[in-house]
């Protein structure tokens, strides 16, 4: 999906079996087995993940 601002957020499903993984535009990625779950948090920014190879300190 891509966001009206050009973002692109992708959920794969992973097959044989009830999880999603989903990719942010930030380039964080996150498993789930609830769609709603898997949206919340691609949209939560920034709450709930950083991009890739950033760790998240005590202050996120």
């Amino acid at each position: 999906m891509t966001s009206p601002t050009g973002e692109i957020y992708r959920i794969d499903w992973l097959p044989g079996t009830d999880i999603l993984h989903g990719t942010c535009h930030c380039g964080a990625e996150h498993t789930a087995q609830d769609p709603i779950e898997m949206w919340e948090w691609m949209l939560g920014h920034p709450e709930g993940h950083a991009p890739r190879g950033q760790e998240r300190g005590p202050e996120q």
